[in-house]
């Protein structure tokens, strides 16, 4: 099990990437909310709380092999949040694109209380939940847009 832990938390291998593992695993999200699309939103909602879960399990677990309390190479957080905002956005590429690009701005940035979730919640569920709270405020910013923007 704890080999299955590695190869989920590190978004089957994106996060072993020697430039920017986030956005790696971060486009791994964009495939994994490509997959979902076809399902009715109710059981991509499921499936992204399944995600969410799974990735608290498996963070937790190379975070303690590794030692590191939120080691770089864990980025299901980063797939997790990248397919949680595009999923909630138009299914049009400059949608998508300026969705990835605003869920990791907020993700790298981390403004507050982003980074007082990263800082104060521990293990899995610290490394999931700051990339999640990144997702939401992009989504924030975002969701109005997408009303106020005619459809492309």
């Amino acid at each position: 099990m704890r080999r299955l832990a590695h190869i989920l938390a590190l978004s089957f291998g994106a996060g072993l990437s020697p430039v920017w593992p986030g956005t790696a695993g971060a486009a791994v999200g964009l495939v994994f909310a490509a997959a979902l699309l076809p399902l009715a939103p109710t059981l991509q909602v499921v499936l992204l709380a399944a995600l969410l879960v799974v990735g608290i399990w498996a963070s937790a677990i190379v975070a303690a092999d590794t030692g590191e309390d939120d080691p770089q190479i864990v980025v299901i957080d980063e797939t997790f949040g990248a397919a949680a905002v595009v999923l909630a956005l138009p299914a049009d590429v400059l949608w998508w694109i300026v969705g990835f690009i605003a869920f990791r701005a907020f993700d790298i940035l981390k403004p507050w209380p982003v980074n007082w979730v990263q800082d104060t919640v521990p293990g899995g569920t610290g490394i999931m939940l700051d990339d999640a709270a990144a997702a939401l405020f992009a989504l924030i910013v975002l969701l109005p847009v997408v009303f106020l923007v005619p459809p492309l």
